[in-house]
């Protein structure tokens, strides 16, 4: 292939410190932190409400529990489940399920009992690890499987397992009433559970490590439009390739990282477990956004690199006390999830001398394909695409490449995509596209990329609802409003929200014989027990009926015309 047919729009402003594309180690992630833990034996790798957890540390106790895996069956390409907020035993316990050559699966801990259930068994989990508070959920959910679907072993961790003493902690770290009280709760434990530390002080020693750099090391799953999470399987050298990339960031072995996106999502778990230990970097843990506690820990920790969703930056700015905040260590500040206002984007410039560097990615990419060079960023913009990554532009229905300006279908193909749907090979195949001799990924995504490479979001050929960067899909939500006795038919869009950007707004059909007898309040107040909280409907009109075309369809995107007449650029 020539050159001038290789070369993309993108390279001729390339950062010149970059090479265009990396060399991935081929080693297992484990083998990762071996390497940190020997080099830097003592440096802080994470803090937590000031319990401090070393390189060496974080090894030892990873070994342990691998150990302890091990013991309990738990056999190379097994899936291992993790139902946690942010907290070092989730960076602990990601590293034994690796040195255990099994599989990550890590779910969102705002999932309720339906949502746990139907992931556990598509994985086909044989061990779950969660949180204390939300063991009765597992409980609930593991019992609600087929028997031979069922976990093998749960163990159950408290988040002040990993926390010193109130008398000990500086008032800088400590987190508001209500969260240090979720934090040192002790609900009782569900029989047979076993606990963190008790599985820990067995110090079993575990086998072998014989992972592979393209053995399955992470199922991550997204949801879709069938209304059912999909898990996306990513190798060890799928996700080695963004976590190898901390030069775009400028990232040193001296960088202090706040880590307070969620670890359960793909960028939180690339960036601050995965990325983080490659380049020994320090991160200060947070568990809930807590605008206070955020500013005090950065002032604190002179935390330089900052990876968040717009809101949090917005709501920082909201607080009486963030001019009392030091600030000034912060050089690099990056995210995506939702679109930067420009305003707020100016004033992070104006105020503290910082460019917030949006960018873009998808579950199946393993976090970012694209992202803004710090020292050529373009505000409401993705960016450029990724180290070794090749993105275009196509009319979605003839896949014929498009000008630029031209909006169509972002594809892309580079070292970071995942290797497909766990056991769906029909959506596999349809993820992907042959061009150019490329297995390219179809990301659903609307936008167009200007003259010199630089990509803009325009809209979603799918219908995802983007809420404080929480992806909400419509099926989903209304898979499980169809559970409702009373409802009879429903159809989920979003709605504008000047704080989120986007909201669920459901729209219902009620069974007759609950017409008159129903309030959306009480349907709303249902979805809050039978699903995370960020897709429950915010608003939920009552309708006679949906719009249907000739098919059968319901046609949702009339009834987003209606109800909102623009909607807000997104980014994901």
């Amino acid at each position: 292939m020539s050159t001038a047919r290789t070369q993309r729009p993108h390279h001729r402003v390339w950062p010149k410190r970059l090479p265009l594309a990396l060399s991935v180690p081929a080693t297992s992630l484990w083998f990762n932190l071996e390497v940190a833990a020997r080099r830097y034996p003592d440096k802080v790798a994470y803090r937590f409400f000031g319990h401090t957890l070393s390189f060496a540390q974080l090894q030892a106790e990873a070994l342990a529990l691998a150990g302890w895996l091990q013991g309990e069956g738990v056999e190379p390409g097994d899936r291992v489940a993790l139902y946690l907020q942010n907290c070092p035993q989730f960076i602990i316990a990601c590293y034994a399920i690796l040195r255990a050559n099994a599989v990550l699966v890590p779910i969102n801990p705002m999932n309720k009992v339906q949502e746990l259930s139907y992931q556990l068994g598509d994985a086909q989990a044989r061990v779950l690890i969660c949180a204390a508070d939300l063991a009765p959920i597992a409980q609930a959910a593991n019992a609600s499987l087929e028997p031979e679907q069922r976990l093998h072993r749960v163990l159950v961790t408290r988040y002040s397992d990993a926390m010193p003493a109130p008398a000990d902690m500086h008032p800088a770290e400590v987190a508001s009433a209500e969260i240090d009280a979720w934090l040192r709760s002790e609900p009782p434990l569900p029989e047979g559970y076993q606990r963190w530390n008790q599985a820990l002080a067995q110090a079993r020693c575990p086998g072998p490590h014989t992972a592979q750099a393209d053995d399955l090391a992470l199922l991550q799953y997204t949801s879709g439009t069938t209304g059912h999470p999909k898990g996306c399987m990513h190798t060890h050298r799928s996700l080695m390739s963004n976590a190898v990339s901390g030069s775009w960031t400028q990232s040193t072995v001296e960088s202090v990282g706040l880590g307070v996106v969620p670890f359960f999502h793909i960028t939180g778990l690339v960036c601050f477990v995965l990325r983080a230990v490659f380049d020994a970097t320090s991160t200060v843990i947070m568990p809930r956004w807590d605008r206070e506690l955020a500013g005090r820990l950065i002032s604190r920790y002179r935390v330089t690199h900052w990876t968040c969703i717009p809101t949090m930056v917005i709501d920082l700015f909201a607080s009486p006390h963030y001019q009392d905040f030091e600030l000034s260590s912060l050089v690099h500040i990056n995210g995506g999830g939702a679109a930067m206002p420009e305003a707020v984007a100016q004033r992070l410039r104006q105020e503290f001398g910082l460019t917030f560097l949006e960018g873009y990615g998808l579950t199946e990419t393993a976090a970012a394909s694209h992202g803004n060079p710090p020292e050529r960023a373009k505000l409401q913009c993705l960016g450029m695409p990724f180290f070794g990554v090749d993105s275009r532009v196509v009319d979605p229905r003839t896949l014929e490449e498009l000008a630029p300006g031209e909006v169509g279908e972002i594809i892309t193909f580079g070292p970071m995509l995942f290797k497909g749907y766990w056991r769906n090979p029909e959506a596999t195949e349809a993820a992907f596209i042959e061009f150019e001799g490329k297995r390219f990924l179809r990301t659903g995504d609307l936008g167009h990329m200007d003259e010199e490479g630089y990509f803009f979001l325009t809209d979603r050929l799918k219908r995802m609802i983007n809420s404080s960067g929480f992806k909400v899909w419509p099926a989903e939500v209304e898979a499980l409003l169809f559970k409702h006795p009373a409802v009879h038919e429903a159809c989920v869009i979003a709605t504008r929200d000047a704080y989120r950007g986007e909201s669920v707004k459901a729209l219902v059909v009620l069974r007759s014989e609950a017409r008159g007898h129903t309030a959306s309040e009480e349907i709303i107040a249902w979805a809050r027990e039978h699903m995370a909280a960020y897709k429950v409907p915010r608003v939920l009109e009552f309708v006679d009926s949906l719009p249907k075309s000739g098919s059968g369809k319901v046609m949702w995107l009339s009834l987003i015309h209606i109800s909102e007449p623009t909607r807000p650029e997104r980014i994901s």
